[in-house]
């Protein structure tokens, strides 16, 4: 018996070049006898995309006919039966799947049609190799720390994040009156406008504009970064994992704090709320093509200077 294999593809929405890149990719899929999925709004907007399309040389081979075998998520495929993600979009889309999938483990792998996109694995070039790659089950997978979060206060939410949980003010002509505590003990209090509180992979997003240090995603650590604090002392800090981070908004502020993660998931914090981050014990799952450094994504994504590089000298072991 032919084993069935389905494919979550999720794209940017409203963007044209992605739901192109989408169409592309599922008939490819399709082609190689792996089914794609599709969450019900992208899917529409992907049906609706290839009626408007006319059938030409650089064109999906009648585009209607690949949109219509491809499946709706939740309704025709469950998402127990995704063996992967594929990502089109930037690290925002990217973010969009993770929380699409989190309930399992679901590996993502991220085809870049957007700016930096560091979360990516490819570029828009590289759609028809990472197509046939996934056909070959011919990738790595490789884990990433995420967050789990927690408010207390007159409401409870769980919820959990990927790149960071952050904490900022809601009224922009106030400040917001926070206490920091680390490992259950208080390390300081100060008035700002906000905090971020990252994992590794996080320290090239949010925390990084903020001027957090960059962590190599292999190092098991937790960040902290205040925003523009009143202190003497509010430098980044990087904190051992197992550690709890947690932040209590003073009812001395004069406004309320709004806890964001990833960008994506939102709740209000009155005075007196609390926030305590942890890592997570289920990590996020990325497909990689390719064995590579991190030096080299960073050299790579962030277009940096390397001209006169001579590397390791080789008879520098032999001498003395």
């Amino acid at each position: 018996m032919t084993e069935s294999r389905f494919v979550l593809v999720v794209s940017h929405t409203r963007r044209e070049d992605a739901i192109a890149a989408a169409l592309e990719a599922c008939g490819q899929l399709i082609s190689a006898g792996i089914t794609p999925v599709m969450t019900a709004l992208e899917l529409q907007e992907l049906r609706t995309f290839s009626d408007s399309q006319e059938q030409n040389a650089n064109s999906v081979s009648n585009p209607a006919a690949v949109a219509a075998q491809v499946l709706e998520l939740g309704l025709h495929c469950a998402l127990a039966q995704i063996e992967l993600a594929m990502v089109l979009g930037g690290d925002g889309t990217i973010l969009k799947a993770a929380e699409i999938v989190r309930e399992f483990e679901i590996p993502l792998m991220g085809i870049n049609l957007g700016h930096v996109g560091f979360l990516a694995e490819s570029e828009r070039d590289g759609l028809i190799d990472a197509v046939q790659r996934i056909v070959e089950r011919d990738y790595i997978v490789k884990e990433r720390m995420a967050l789990d979060v927690a408010v207390i206060g007159r409401e409870v939410f769980h919820t959990w994040a990927l790149n960071e949980a952050t904490i900022e003010k809601s009224a922009r002509e106030r400040m917001l009156e926070v206490v920091v505590e680390v490992e259950e003990h208080p390390l300081s209090s100060f008035g700002c406008d906000g905090i971020v509180m990252a994992t590794p992979t996080g320290s090239t997003a949010y925390a990084f504009s903020a001027g957090g240090p960059v962590v190599w995603p292999s190092v098991e650590a937790l960040l902290l970064v205040p925003l523009s604090a009143h202190a003497l002392f509010a430098r980044p800090l990087v904190v051992k994992p197992e550690a709890m981070m947690a932040v209590e908004v003073l009812k001395r502020s004069s406004g309320y704090g709004v806890l964001w993660c990833d960008g994506r998931r939102t709740w209000e914090l009155p005075p007196g709320a609390r926030v305590e981050v942890r890592k997570s014990d289920k990590p996020v799952l990325l497909a990689r093509l390719r064995q590579s450094t991190f030096t080299d994504r960073l050299v790579r994504k962030f277009s940096l200077p390397v001209a006169g590089w001579r590397g390791p000298d080789d008879n520098s072991a032999n001498r003395g």
